[in-house]
C-alpha cells in the first residue's frame, strides 16, 4: 500500500515537474534550438530520408506523451475549479446547493439549467440602468453584510471542523 502511494506520489511529482517545465520560456528555447540545428544540418545530409525521419519520430514521440501530461493538468486544474466553485456556493447563502457537482449531470439536464440562465440573463438585459444593481453603495451594503454574516458564523460551533473557518 505504501509503494503504491509512494509510486502515485513520484508521479505526481514527476507529471508537475514536467508540465511546468514544458510550459517554460526555457523549454520553447530548448525546442527551438533543437529545429534550428535539425533545418542547419539538413544540407550536411543532403536532406535524406533519414534526417526527415529523425525530426518527425522526435516530434511525434514527445506529442504523443505531452498529450497524456496536458489531459492529467487539465484534469487537475478543472478538479480544483470545480471545487473552488462549490466553496463559494456552498458559502452563499443566496445560492442553490443543487448546482455543487452539475457537471456529473447528464447533457439534458445541463441543457435544462441553461435554459433557466439564458431566462435570467435576458431578465437581467432589460434592467436598463446597470448602475441599479452593479454600484457603489451596492458593493457596500454587500461587503457590509458578508462581514456581519462572517463575525455571526464565528460564534457559533463548527461541528467538528477543523478548518478554522
Amino acid at each position: 500500500m505504501e509503494k503504491e502511494i509512494n509510486k502515485k506520489n513520484l508521479f505526481e511529482k514527476f507529471s508537475n515537474a514536467a508540465t511546468s517545465f514544458t510550459g517554460s520560456s526555457a523549454a520553447f528555447l530548448i525546442a527551438m534550438s533543437v529545429v534550428i540545428v535539425w533545418a542547419v544540418t539538413g544540407p550536411l545530409f543532403n536532406y535524406s530520408e533519414t534526417w526527415q525521419l529523425v525530426i518527425n519520430t522526435g516530434t511525434t514521440i514527445i506529442t504523443f506523451l505531452m498529450v497524456f501530461l496536458i489531459q492529467k493538468a487539465q484534469n487537475k486544474d478543472g478538479k480544483a475549479i470545480q471545487l473552488k466553485l462549490n466553496e463559494l456556493l456552498a458559502a452563499n447563502e443566496r445560492a442553490s446547493n443543487r448546482m455543487v457537482d452539475i457537471e456529473d449531470l447528464t447533457e439534458t439536464e445541463l441543457d435544462q439549467l441553461h435554459k433557466f440562465y439564458v431566462t435570467l440573463s435576458s431578465l437581467a438585459k432589460q434592467e436598463t440602468d446597470i448602475h441599479c444593481s452593479h454600484s457603489i453603495d451596492a458593493a457596500e451594503e454587500i461587503s457590509l453584510l458578508k462581514a456581519k454574516h462572517t463575525r455571526h458564523n464565528k460564534d457559533k460551533p463548527h461541528n467538528g471542523s477543523t478548518s478554522g473557518k
